[in-house]
């Protein structure tokens, strides 16, 4: 197996002073740190009835997809509002500075529907969150969620999970 947190590279004051910011774009780059992190995360989900995968524009799409195709189902993008085409529901979710809004398809999912949500950093949870209340308000179950990078120290896996959610990360990081 490979070490697959020595392929992430920190940045440190990126984009301001005092983060330290984790770029998966070094892990993506390298063939054997992609695949393995793809098949890690399908692995960890399999027999779990998932029925689509959701992964959150924009590095979500990268490994959200790469784990539908391994898991044989739909992949949803979950996108800025004004991205997707045709008729949209939208959940709005809170900011540093403000208001954002993501959507979906209004008519990708449905009751019976089990959704995995995937990302590639869970941090202080805003963005996941606001995801899984969107994804839910279609009737379909999101019981569980699989990033690479989780920032332990900024609480969001742990807000997942009091909202209902399993969660799975390939590497932990301290998060600044």
């Amino acid at each position: 197996m490979l070490d697959l947190k020595s392929l992430v590279r920190s940045i440190p004051d990126y984009p301001k002073k005092g983060i330290l910011f984790r770029d998966i774009t070094t892990l993506i780059e390298n063939p054997e740190g992609f695949r393995e992190s793809v098949d890690r995360l399908a692995n960890m989900h399999r027999g779990l009835g998932i029925t689509h995968v959701a992964g959150i524009e924009a590095r979500g799409f990268i490994f959200g997809a790469g784990v539908a195709i391994a898991l044989g189902v739909g992949f949803v993008p979950v996108r800025k509002k004004g991205k997707l085409p045709g008729e949209t529901i939208g959940q709005n979710y809170a900011l540093e500075y403000g208001v954002d809004t993501i959507e979906i398809h209004a008519d990708v999912l449905n009751q019976g529907d089990r959704v995995l949500l995937v990302d590639d950093l869970i941090a202080t949870g805003g963005t996941a969150l606001a995801a899984v209340s969107l994804l839910r308000r279609t009737g379909a179950d999101v019981s569980h969620s699989g990033f690479v990078i989780d920032l332990f120290d900024l609480g969001g896996a742990h807000k997942l999970r009091e909202a209902g959610v399993k969660v799975e990360a390939l590497i932990p990081f301290e998060g600044h």
